[in-house]
């Protein structure tokens, strides 16, 4: 028996309801964003916990895509501490 059910994406596959997908995906984005950030400017990753203001091991979580270990406001405070703003966009799903 083969399961034909198809999804959007891989957040719609693993999440039980699309609110938790909407949540994994902006948490995801995030974490990229982030990651580019700490690449860019080539830090080591106790360098980039100095500056995102968080532990070594949060940074390696990070960097990772471990999203199951991160809150929306924790990347949140995360993005702020490397003096960036979080913009929230609402679109039509």
């Amino acid at each position: 028996m083969t399961n034909t059910e198809s999804f959007s994406s891989v957040w719609d596959a693993i999440a039980d309801t699309p609110e938790q997908a909407a949540n994994l995906r902006a948490r995801a984005e995030l974490m990229q964003q982030i990651s580019a950030i700490i690449k860019a400017n080539d830090w080591k990753q106790a360098e980039a916990a100095t500056h995102c203001r968080v532990t070594q091991p949060r940074i390696n979580d990070l960097l990772r895509g471990r999203v199951s270990r991160f809150s929306l406001d924790a990347l949140v405070n995360i993005a702020t501490a490397l003096g960036r703003r979080v913009h929230v966009a609402l679109e039509a799903a």
